[in-house]
C-alpha cells in the first residue's frame, strides 16, 4: 500500500475518533446531568422568548409614541383651525355691527343664520351680542332685553350688589335656545375674567380668548369653558369708541371632543389645560385620560390665548396580542424542547444502563470462560493425579478400573451438587451425604451425622468429596463398614469465622492396624486434599477405628464467587 495511502488512513481514523469523543462528551453531559439539561434548554428557550417579547414589546411603545405624536400635532391643527373658524366668524360680525346705528334682534339673528356655521363650528353655544353702556342705561337696556319675551329679564349682577359705572349685559345670543337664555342680562364685565379679556381684546382690537370660566348656560353645573371676544367699534375706526363686544361662548369638554372627532383618531387620551395658569384644573379631558400615564404636550394659540394640549395612548396596559401570543408559543417550544431533552436524557441513560450491563455480562463471561478452564484443568490434574496414583497401587486392571471408577464418580457427584447450587457455596453436611449415600440405606451399620450449618466454597468442597470418598471405601472395605454392626460418625465444628474442623470417627469394625504400605487413599488425603484445602490433615488408624480430621477454610457466601489464578498460577 502506497505510503500516501497509509497516512489517509491514519488522519481519518484520528477524525474518526475524535468525533466520537465530542459525541461522547455530549451525551455524557446528558448522563452527568439527568435533570440539569432539560432545566436548562428551558430556561435559554424561555430566556430568548422573553428577550423577544421585550423587543416586540419596545416596538410597540415606540409606535404608539409616533402614532401619539402624531395625534397630537393633527389635534393641534385641528383645535386651530377651528379657533381660526370663530375668530373669522367673529370679525365679519364686528364688521357689520360697526356699520350699524342700532343692533336689532332681526338684524342680529339674520346675521347668524346668514353665517351657516358648519361642523367646523362644533363646540360653540353661539354667537351673542353684548353692548357696552353706563350705569344709567340699565333701565333701558332692561326694557329692550323683554321685549317679546315671556318672562322679564333683568341685569345680573344688579348695581346694588355690585356698583360699576361700564356694564357689558348680554343682549342677544344666537341660536336661541333655553340653555343660551340662561345667558341673557348678565353683565360679563363684572366679572374679572372676563373683563380681563375684554380689555385685551378692545386693547388689541382682535378676538381673543378668556380664561377658564363657566358658562352662564350652565346653571348650577359646573362644566369648564371659555369665550372668545371681538370688540365692536362705531364706525370703521376704532377712534370712535367702543360700542360693544360680539363673542362665542365654548363649552370646553364639548370642543375638545368634537376637535377629536375631526381628525377621527381613537385610542388616545387627551386634555386642554390654560397655558397661563398652569398648575390648575385642566379645562377639559376625555373620558379615557389616565393620570400618571406619559404624555405628548403641544402649544395650541387659541384666539390670542396660549394653551396646551396633553394627549396620551389609550391602548390598554399590558402585553400587545403580538407579545402573547410569541410568549405562549415560546412557553409551548421551551416545553416541548424540555420534553424531548428530557425524554434522550432517559434515553441515554437507559443505553447507558443496557451498555453497562453488556459489558458486566461480558465480564461475567470473560470470568466464567476463566474459571471455567481453570476449574476443568484442576479437574483434569485430579483426574490424572487419581489414575496415575491409582496405577501404580493396582495389581491388575480389574481393581484399576474398581478404584478409577469409584474416585471418578466420587469427583462426578461433588460436581452434581456443585452444579445444582449453581457453583456457590455448598454445605458440609449435602457433601457428606452425597459421598456417603451408597451406605446409608445399608441397615446392617449406622451412620450419625453432626453439626451446625456450614458453607464452603466450590474447590473447598471438591477436596472434601474426595477425601470422604476414600475414607468410605477405605471404611466399606476394611473399616466400620465391611461387618454388621459398624458405625461411622462425621462430626464438625466451626473453629472461628474462617475455619471449619470436621471429625470422621469409626467404631464397632474390626480391629484396625496401621498398613504395611501407603495406599492411594492415604496418600489422596495426606497429600492432595491437604494441598488443596491449606492445611494438613491428621489421619490415625487406631484399634478400635480410623479416625481422621481435616481443616476446611470457609469463605464468606456470596452471590456469585468466581475462583482466580493469583501469581504463578495458584488459585486465588
Amino acid at each position: 500500500m502506497p505510503y500516501y495511502r497509509v497516512g489517509q488512513i491514519v488522519r481519518g481514523s484520528k477524525l474518526v475518533s475524535e468525533e466520537l469523543q465530542r459525541k461522547g462528551r455530549r451525551r455524557r453531559w446528558l448522563i452527568d446531568y439527568p435533570r440539569g439539561i432539560p432545566v436548562l434548554i428551558f430556561v435559554l428557550v424561555t430566556a430568548i422568548t422573553v428577550l423577544s417579547v421585550f423587543a416586540i414589546e419596545r416596538g410597540e411603545k415606540e409606535r404608539d409614541a409616533a402614532d401619539v405624536a402624531r395625534k397630537a400635532q393633527a389635534m393641534t391643527s385641528a383645535i386651530e383651525r377651528r379657533a381660526y373658524t370663530s375668530s373669522a366668524y367673529l370679525r365679519a360680525g364686528a364688521a357689520l355691527l360697526s356699520t350699524q346705528d342700532e343692533v336689532t334682534p332681526e338684524l342680529f339673528r339674520r346675521f347668524v343664520s346668514e353665517l351657516r356655521l358648519d361642523a367646523n363650528y362644533r363646540g360653540a353655544e353661539g354667537i351673542g351680542w353684548a353692548p357696552v353702556i353706563n350705569a344709567g342705561d340699565v333701565a333701558g337696556f332692561e326694557t329692550r332685553l323683554g321685549m317679546s319675551r315671556v318672562e322679564e329679564k333683568r341685569v345680573t349682577p344688579t348695581l346694588t350688589e355690585q356698583p360699576r359705572d361700564m356694564l357689558t349685559p348680554i343682549l342677544y345670543l344666537q341660536p336661541d335656545t333655553v340653555r343660551n337664555r340662561r345667558a341673557l342680562g348678565y353683565d360679563m364685565y363684572a366679572e374679572p375674567v372676563r373683563r380681563a379679556a375684554m380689555d385685551l381684546a378692545a386693547a388689541n382690537d382682535r378676538p381673543t380668548a378668556s380664561g377658564p370660566i363657566v358658562l352662564r348656560q350652565e346653571g348650577a353645573g359646573d362644566a369648564a369653558g371659555f369665550l372668545v371676544y371681538m370688540p365692536v367699534y362705531e364706525g370703521l375706526s376704532s377712534t370712535r369708541g367702543l360700542k360693544g363686544f360680539i363673542y362665542s361662548p365654548f363649552n370646553a369638554g364639548q370642543f375638545l371632543d368634537s376637535a377629536s372627532e375631526l381628525v377621527s383618531y381613537e385610542a388616545v387620551g387627551a386634555r386642554l389645560l390654560d397655558g397661563e395658569s398652569l398648575g390648575g384644573p385642566a379645562l377639559a379631558q376625555s373620558d379615557s385620560w389616565i393620570d400618571g400615564r406619559a404624555t405628548v404636550t403641544r402649544e395650541v394659540s387659541l384666539a390670542n390665548r396660549m394653551m396646551l394640549l396633553e394627549v396620551q395612548s389609550a391602548r390598554e396596559e399590558g402585553l400587545s396580542s403580538m407579545s402573547m401570543i410569541t410568549l405562549l408559543f415560546g412557553l409551548a417550544v421551551a416545553s416541548l424542547l424540555m420534553l424531548v431533552s428530557r425524554l434522550l436524557t432517559q434515553q441515554t441513560l437507559e443505553d447507558r444502563r443496557a451498555i453497562s450491563w453488556f459489558e458486566e455480562q461480558n465480564s461475567i463471561r470473560n470470568s466464567l470462560t476463566r474459571e471455567l478452564n481453570h476449574r476443568v484443568k484442576n479437574t483434569l490434574a485430579n483426574v490424572l493425579s487419581i489414575v496415575s496414583l491409582t496405577r501404580r497401587r493396582s495389581d491388575d486392571l480389574d481393581e484399576f478400573a474398581e478404584g478409577l471408577d469409584g474416585r471418578i464418580r466420587a469427583l462426578s457427584a461433588t460436581h452434581d451438587l456443585l452444579t445444582q447450587s449453581e457453583w456457590g457455596t455448598t454445605p458440609i453436611r449435602s457433601v457428606v451425604e452425597v459421598e456417603l449415600a451408597p451406605y446409608a440405606r445399608d441397615e446392617d451399620h449406622s451412620l450419625e451425622l453432626v453439626g451446625p450449618h456450614t458453607e464452603l466454597a466450590p474447590n473447598d468442597a471438591l477436596s472434601l468429596g474426595l477425601a470422604i470418598h476414600e475414607l468410605a471405601t477405605n471404611a466399606a472395605k476394611f473399616g466400620a463398614l465391611s461387618v454388621a454392626g459398624g458405625s461411622v460418625t462425621v462430626c464438625w465444628t466451626q473453629v472461628n469465622d474462617t475455619l471449619a474442623k470436621i471429625e470422621w470417627v469409626e467404631s464397632g469394625g474390626p480391629p484396625v492396624s496401621r498398613p504395611q504400605r501407603r495406599g492411594f487413599g492415604t496418600d489422596l488425603i495426606e497429600k492432595i486434599v491437604a494441598h488443596e484445602l491449606r492445611h494438613p490433615v491428621d489421619l490415625e488408624f487406631q484399634p478400635e477405628g480410623v479416625r481422621c480430621t481435616l481443616l476446611v477454610p470457609v469463605r464468606k457466601p456470596s452471590e456469585f464467587e468466581l475462583r482466580r489464578r493469583g501469581p504463578g498460577g495458584t488459585s486465588a
